[in-house]
């Protein structure tokens, strides 16, 4: 079982950036692809990015496809969310998730794909 802590959150005026962290233990991250996603309140939860267990592929919801970006550096066992040009919009928890099988289709923008997640970090944007 790997067990996720994300950091990285904050307050933000709109305009600025914020790098997320996800730091994994227990298992050794290059055995999962990985997810980001995030949290308004009273609101679902929804995909942001992902990353395939070697960082050959990314993926990203259209609401911030040239804006995030996501990475991952398996010797330090940490994926990354850098994240500019924030809006207000952007404002939610974001959660770091982990599967350890192989995608099929779209499968890395489902909830349900995802085995193991992180407690969230908050991401406030100020307009």
């Amino acid at each position: 079982q790997v067990q996720l802590v994300e950091s990285g959150g904050g307050l933000v005026q709109a305009g600025g950036s914020l790098r997320l962290s996800c730091a994994a233990s227990g298992r050794t991250l290059s055995m999962y692809n990985m997810g980001w996603f995030r949290q308004a309140p009273g609101k679902e939860r929804l995909f942001v990015a992902a990353i395939t267990w070697d960082g050959a592929r990314t993926y990203y919801a259209d609401s911030v496809k040239g804006r995030f970006t996501t990475a991952r550096d398996n010797a330090k066992n940490t994926v990354y969310l850098q994240m500019n040009s924030l809006r207000p919009e952007d404002t939610a928890v974001y959660y770091c998730e982990a599967d350890r099988n192989a995608w099929s289709g779209a499968d890395y923008d489902r909830v349900g794909t995802y085995e193991y997640w992180g407690q969230g970090t908050q991401v406030t944007v100020s307009s």
